[in-house]
């Protein structure tokens, strides 16, 4: 199985999360299955049968990330520096509308493009990587071609 690599912050944030749905949201749900169970009929108790599919999902996330971290190759950005690379904080200003934003540059496992966090298969962390500060980067997106400049670049 191929490597996923990951930043320490991203690591941490899956432990997080499998942590509370291990001893948090899976206890809560059992309880769920048994008060819902006493109600009698399951055939027909709606209670039951959305607990139970609650408990599904919390499953099946608590095996994804397992599977994450399992093969979760972490990369400590701090440790870096130069031109982009993966783990990078970029800061651009889009040449067209001078809107500023921030990225960092992130496994796939652990991106969220509404907080900062860019897919580094993404074809905007593809253009960037290599690059400085100063240079400029066009990339074709599914909103048709950008032009940005980078403005900043750091490991944190």
């Amino acid at each position: 199985m191929d490597k996923i690599p990951m930043t320490r912050k991203g690591c941490e944030r899956l432990e997080s999360e499998m942590g509370h749905l291990k001893s948090k949201e899976r206890p809560a749900i059992i309880r769920a299955i048994a008060e819902a169970r006493e109600h009698g009929d399951l055939s027909e108790n709606a209670e039951y049968h959305a607990a139970r599919e609650k408990q599904g999902f919390i499953e099946g996330r608590i095996k994804e990330i397992e599977g994450i971290l399992s093969r979760a190759e972490v990369f400590d950005p701090a440790k870096l520096s130069g031109s982009i690379k993966f783990g990078a904080t970029v800061e651009l200003v889009d040449e067209d509308t001078d809107e500023e934003r921030t990225y960092q540059i992130v496994g796939e496992a652990e991106a969220d493009i509404e907080n900062g966090r860019l897919n580094v298969r993404s074809p905007l962390a593809r253009a960037l990587i290599g690059k400085d500060e100063g240079d400029s980067v066009e990339v074709v997106t599914p909103g048709g071609q950008r032009s940005y400049e980078i403005l900043k670049i750091r490991y944190e």
